[in-house]
């Protein structure tokens, strides 16, 4: 039986000091310059010294021009490299790994960020009475996917330079990438559509031209969906045939997760109506690929108890992704590794609407991990419901800071 304490040895060499991970969350503590700062830095120490073998960074923007939320990171090719030095330093403190992760968001780009949108067709998100939040996209020339190959593997590069030990690709949860693997938003008819190797294509390119760019001993992971949860949309099925493909093109290893915005699976909203486990939500799903993968999982969603993150290793996944529990309480991987059977309760709320339920349980993380980066308990005094209110007040400010950036970068 592997033990959550045995180290793993990834294909490019790099080498995991145990098998808990800190999955990505989205922290929203970006500094003026869309940069890592001090906040970041002291998060990731407090995160490293929490045991856990590897660090995943909250998604990282390959383009200022396309940002999911006011307070992301962006790192392009003329970005300074010094505060993710900082940032690479502080999750490598304790002696594990940390990998950046890296996207573009796509058509998940509210319009007061941003009048234009693209994505693989002009489908526009559908999340009811909030819709209207998000522009209809257009779609994306040619050029303009060869440039986000391009973008993925300068961030990539630059990443490593900085000192980062790996990216995370993300291709989960209906960002770009994500959306060109589905056949509900990918409508299109040339090379980038129609049968799965055509979807799959951009990711493809873009994980063979981030190998190729960031070089040799440094880990290149995807995070895909095993389902997006939407009849007719990317399934289980499809995850196996991208894992395959993934494997020839010089991937590490794979994180399954599931569900976008338009199906929030991870907060236990599926679309299409399945019912989800209360622990380990995609375990059900991973196992069926287990026996058909040819590179090493991670599996995240729901593992906030020991016992949990053992049966997940014990199933045949390689790594047990931890994300909202360590916002609570960022120490729970050494409790793990120690053998004792700490947990974190999740948030509730009380809210009815199921998207602006898991906006107010998001936002609370947000709070947390804030709290966290400035030293503080990670425990907010306030509901969910207060948080999404005081979230969505920092989240003015933080616009009008971008958006000045922007104009004058």
């Amino acid at each position: 039986m592997t033990l959550l304490s045995e180290p793993l040895r990834l294909r490019s060499g790099a080498v995991l000091p145990n098998r808990i991970a800190k999955a990505a969350m989205e922290e929203l503590l970006a500094e003026p310059g869309q940069l890592p700062g001090d906040a970041l830095a002291t998060l990731y120490r407090r995160l490293a010294a929490g045991g856990a073998g590897l660090l995943i960074t909250g998604h990282v923007m390959i383009d200022r021009r396309a940002v999911a939320q006011p307070g992301d990171v962006v790192l392009e090719e003329d970005t300074p490299l010094a505060p993710f030095r900082d940032w690479a330093a502080a999750g490598q403190s304790a002696g594990g790994q940390v990998w950046m992760q890296i996207n573009h968001p796509g058509r998940v780009v509210p319009k007061d960020l941003a009048r234009t949108t693209w994505a693989p067709s002009a489908v526009p998100i559908d999340v009811g009475g909030l819709s209207g939040m998000y522009p209809t996209p257009r779609a994306m020339t040619a050029l303009e996917i060869d440039e986000t190959v391009e973008r993925f593997a300068v961030t990539a590069r630059r990443a490593r330079e900085a000192g980062f030990d790996g990216v995370e690709i993300h291709a989960a949860h209906g960002y770009l990438l994500s959306q060109f693997l589905s056949p509900l938003v990918n409508r299109r008819d040339d090379r980038w559509g129609g049968s799965l190797p055509n979807r799959a294509r951009l990711l493809l390119d873009v994980v063979a031209a981030v190998r190729e760019r960031a070089g040799a001993g440094f880990a290149v992971a995807v995070k895909l969906n095993t389902a997006d949860f939407q009849r007719g949309g990317f399934d289980s099925d499809d995850a196996r045939d991208v894992i395959k493909m993934l494997a020839d093109v010089g991937a590490d290893l794979v994180e399954l997760s599931g569900g976008s915005i338009e199906s929030l699976a991870t907060a236990g909203f599926p679309a299409d109506g399945r019912t989800l486990a209360r622990e380990a939500y995609f375990l059900a799903l991973a196992e069926q690929l287990l026996a058909t993968s040819p590179l090493p999982l991670m599996l995240t969603g729901g593992i906030r108890r020991r016992a949990v993150a053992q049966q997940v290793i014990d199933s045949g996944v390689e790594v047990a992704g931890v994300a909202t529990a360590l916002a609570i309480d960022p120490a729970l991987p050494g409790q793990w590794l120690a053998g004792r059977d700490a947990r974190a309760e999740p948030p509730r709320t009380r809210l009815r609407n199921k998207t602006l339920a898991a906006a107010a349980v998001q936002a609370l993380t947000s709070r947390r991990l804030a709290r966290l980066g400035r030293g503080k308990s990670s425990r907010p005094p306030y509901s969910p419901a207060v948080a999404l209110v005081l979230e969505r007040l920092v989240r003015g400010r933080r616009r009008r800071g971008y958006l000045k950036w922007r104009r004058s970068a």
